[in-house]
């Protein structure tokens, strides 16, 4: 009797409080640095400050680019038979779970929660999303969601929620006792545990793996608030996946985030941009002039102050003051020239700081949708495939998360809801067993094979056994990030050109041989299962299989010469297919010989362009001979005949210049077509 009160005894809270406050201390360092990350991201108030230092915010500016490209649409739910041989029992449940789950992520806003989770994931390393018993996923903040620190998430075995209730909502929910310490605790200190202006208080919920037990906590009360079993049961028994963790500390579930790797030189960035703007606001013109001559200083700023664009002459009464100097002797200007230079020193550093930063980031410049005009498509799919691959851990840790929450969400669905309940929500309609067995009933009265249907009944079994729909149904998801539209377009043409081909191949091969038309629908099955759109079509792939099966038995076996025209028709095929073949080779041979002549005429023109080279070389070089010789007689007649004679001299030399260049241009002409001939 003593052991049966004992057990009947509430259990401490106090243990549980410990372990909560144990486990936040484990994570104390990664939270204060998420929170210092945080700010930098976006602090409103410090961005508003106007005299604060200036930055350059590439923080900011990498996450813009870094959240679209982790997650950017909604998942889509795809349910299906695990075995396509299953039956139709399977499809509808697969089905009917599918729309189920197709409703719940708009009706849920899924997308919102999934978008939450991912910037906690690129900012801090984590994201959490938490589902409650009614299906309904809730993202929970890094400082409201803690678990027992562990090497790996399958040796944790407990996680902890921290919730918000108002006084009304804890009281209907764990009593008055949780009313009177929250009052105690408002009144004497603990203001700051209440949020908004209607004041909340704080309560743990625990999901204990070990116990098999869900536990309320609170501060304030020595015992626990609630104990009681799962409202649900899952595969991974917490209602929460495995968080979406971007980098971790080896050994531990300790996030690291992506900012601590390049925080330095962000920090020099930073640094470098505030000492530009310091240079920049020390560049203005500023000048010396000799004390005395304060009438040349007011002359001076009289004509700086101008804004007119036509010309100003400023009066200097005593000008005589300047000592007989010019105006840019009497005045010492700053250097400016040294600041500006000084300037595009820290911009050129800055900037490869900036490039450092996309290296360690592994933001591509195509991701960041910068290019260059003279890239090639191949070089841009290379950037593009390399920035992927860089953040691909990240895309698949959202697919995974929002795979995890839809798989839950359909175990909870499955087990807790009604199946009225869930035909209203996915629009379909079934028979129960009372009206199928009266739809057999007709079929047998009028002499019809009785169809297959699948009742409510059916469905409904096979969505409560926990069991059995595990082996029976398989939950997966598309791709949470925006798709390529042409690689989209590919991949059906892929997929079209695909089962066109199989299906103009198999078409006679059943017409010839009806038996295997079984084994060809298996064969489409297969092929079919390996492309994404494959898996849309499942159940138009399975009932073109069947009706195919069926006709292929329906058919008698051919008779004797229609085997014989069959056969005669494969001999004519095959030997069609061998004369193909040797014009093919025919075709091959003749390309190779036409691609042997068209070098050998590139050869020869080669050739007779070097010959055409060399004498148009040994004509201007002869050229250039006689008119040596033609100069050297100028000279000498020069010396011997008066000034008619050296021009009438001059004027038959010319005339010869002339002769000998019309000489030289018909042998360039002729050389010309000789290698043209050739």
């Amino acid at each position: 009797m003593q052991d049966d009160e004992q057990t009947d005894a509430p259990k401490a809270s106090r243990p549980w409080l410990e372990a909560i406050s144990e486990a936040e201390k484990a994570f104390n360092v990664w939270q204060e640095k998420s929170d210092n990350i945080a700010k930098l991201y976006a602090a409103l108030t410090d961005m508003a400050d106007f005299k604060g230092d200036r930055e350059f915010k590439i923080f900011w500016a990498n996450m813009e680019i870094l959240r679209p490209s982790v997650y950017q649409r909604a998942p889509s739910p795809v349910v299906m038979p695990r075995h396509t041989d299953t039956g139709e029992v399977p499809r509808k449940a697969a089905e009917l779970l599918e729309r189920v789950l197709e409703y719940d992520v708009e009706a849920d806003d899924l997308h919102e929660t999934l978008l939450s989770a991912r910037d906690d994931m690129c900012l801090a390393a984590r994201g959490v999303v938490w589902v409650l018993d009614d299906g309904h996923a809730i993202h929970v903040d890094r400082h409201d969601f803690v678990h027992e620190p562990g090497r790996k998430w399958s040796e944790v075995g407990w996680v902890a929620r921290r919730a918000y209730l108002t006084l009304e909502q804890g009281t209907k929910r764990f009593g008055d006792e949780f009313r009177r310490s929250k009052r105690e605790e408002v009144g004497n200190k603990r203001e700051d545990d209440y949020k908004s202006s209607e004041k909340k208080a704080e309560a743990w919920e625990i999901w204990s793996r070990t116990e098999g037990k869900v536990v309320w906590v609170t501060e304030g009360v020595d015992e626990v608030l609630d104990e009681q079993e799962p409202l649900f049961d899952v595969k991974s028994f917490f209602p929460c996946p495995k968080p979406a963790y971007a980098t971790l500390e080896p050994g531990t579930l300790k996030p690291v985030p992506d900012f601590v790797y390049y925080k330095d030189q962000v920090d020099e960035i930073n640094e470098l941009t505030a000492r530009i703007s310091d240079l920049a606001e020390s560049l203005r013109l500023k000048g010396f002039y000799a004390a005395g001559t304060s009438e040349i200083g007011e002359a001076i700023e009289a004509a700086m102050r101008q804004t007119d664009n036509k010309a100003i002459l400023v009066p200097v009464s005593n000008f005589a003051a300047m000592g007989g100097q010019s105006l840019k002797d009497s005045i010492v200007w700053l250097p400016v020239t040294e600041v500006a230079q000084v300037i595009q020193s820290c911009i050129e550093l800055r900037k490869q700081l900036i490039e450092d930063v996309y290296e360690i980031t592994g933001l591509s410049d195509i991701m960041r949708g910068v290019t260059e005009a003279q890239e090639t498509l191949g070089a841009q799919n290379l950037k593009a495939q390399y920035g992927s691959v860089r953040v691909r851990e990240k895309q698949s840790e959202m697919v995974r998360l929002a795979l995890d929450v839809l798989r839950i969400k359909a175990e909870i669905y499955a087990e807790k809801y009604q199946i009225g309940e869930l035909l209203a929500m996915s629009g379909m309609q079934m028979p129960t067993q009372q009206q199928a067995q009266q739809i057999v009933a007709q079929a047998q009265a009028q002499q019809q094979p009785p169809p297959q249907i699948v009742t409510v009944e059916m469905v409904q079994q096979l969505l409560v056994n926990q069991r059995l729909r595990p082996f029976a149904l398989e939950v997966e998801t598309d791709s949470t990030i925006a798709p390529n539209e042409e690689a989209e377009k590919e991949s059906r043409i892929e997929f079209l050109t695909a089962v066109g081909g199989f299906i103009q191949q198999a078409g006679p091969v059943i017409e010839a041989r009806p038996e295997a038309a079984q084994f060809m629908g298996e064969l489409l099955r297969f092929g079919v299962g390996a492309f994404r759109a494959g898996r849309d079509m499942g159940a138009a792939v399975d009932d073109f299989v069947k009706k195919l099966e069926q006709a292929g038995q329906g058919q008698d076996q051919p008779s004797p010469e229609a085997q014989a025209e069959m056969q005669k028709m494969q001999i004519e095929a095959q030997k069609a297919q061998a004369d193909n073949q040797i014009k093919s080779q025919e075709l091959a041979l003749k390309e190779k010989e036409l691609q042997l002549r068209a070098q050998e005429m590139q050869s020869k023109r080669a050739e007779a362009q070097q010959v055409a080279q060399t004498r148009q070389y040994d004509a201007q070089v002869n050229a250039a001979v006689k008119r040596y010789e033609l100069s050297l007689k100028m000279q000498e007649m020069g010396l011997k005949v008066d000034q008619q004679q050296l021009e009438r001299e001059k004027a038959e030399i010319q005339a010869l210049l002339d002769m000998e260049e019309l000489e030289l241009e018909k042998e360039q002409k002729r050389a010309v077509a000789l290698g043209d001939t050739t």
